[in-house]
């Protein structure tokens, strides 16, 4: 097993046959390097089969991306969402989703939040693009993007779809996503309620924007 990493990011992607995936990559490639960290990148395959390994190989090679695959089939979310934080060789671990593109200065804002809070968890938020064919009311309620929920001035539960998380923090040391819960979901909130009531702290990152298209099935 490879020895931890402190002055490294582990960025950590679950996928399952979603062709976006090429989208995701290249933003981390173009992102800003926090500095004095060195960026690595999981990605967890969450099909029957290993369809993203193609895709993922091809863009490590053009882009030049540090990337360690891991093939965790049996479509059940928190069995890749595992398989990532296993797979993690950095105190620090950020998680985007494969539908999902990160703003250049992702990374370097959820670092600075979290340096700055010492918070074990820091989210940042999801911005909702709709499609053209999407209806007005839909554009103006942006019910598809994400945003933490505050509790009398704490933020008490959290999601993956945009997270750095401290992995040295007690509070997070071997914790790992319900395998009970990741077909049905509900498994992240379980996971950042379990981190809070241990006595981590989850932060908010404003400017830490990743972005996410509405597909039409969705909308």
């Amino acid at each position: 097993m490879a020895a931890k990493r402190s002055g490294s990011i582990d960025i950590c992607i679950c996928t399952f046959r979603r062709p976006e995936l090429a989208d995701t990559l290249r933003s981390i490639a173009a992102l800003e390097n926090p500095a004095g960290f060195e960026i690595g990148i999981v990605v967890a395959d969450n099909d029957d089969e290993p369809s993203a390994q193609p895709l993922v190989k091809a863009l490590a090679q053009e882009l030049k991306l540090p990337i360690r695959y891991r093939h965790a089939p049996a479509r059940n979310i928190s069995i890749a969402r595992n398989a990532c934080l296993d797979a993690s060789v950095s105190d620090l671990v950020a998680f985007i989703d494969d539908d999902e593109t990160a703003s250049p200065g992702w990374l370097v804002e959820l670092v600075a939040t979290a340096e700055a809070t010492g918070a074990t968890a820091v989210l940042g938020p999801v911005r909702a693009t709709y499609r053209q064919d999407a209806p007005d009311w839909m554009r103006k309620g942006d019910f598809h993007s994400t945003l933490p929920v505050w509790v009398r001035g704490e933020i008490r539960t959290g999601y993956t779809c945009n997270v750095l998380l401290r992995m040295t923090e007690e509070s997070l040391r071997n914790r790992r996503f319900s395998l009970a819960r990741g077909q049905t979901g509900g498994e992240d909130t379980e996971f950042f309620d379990s981190v809070v009531k241990s006595g981590g702290r989850i932060a908010f990152a404003s400017q830490a924007f990743v972005d996410e298209v509405v597909p039409s099935s969705r909308a």
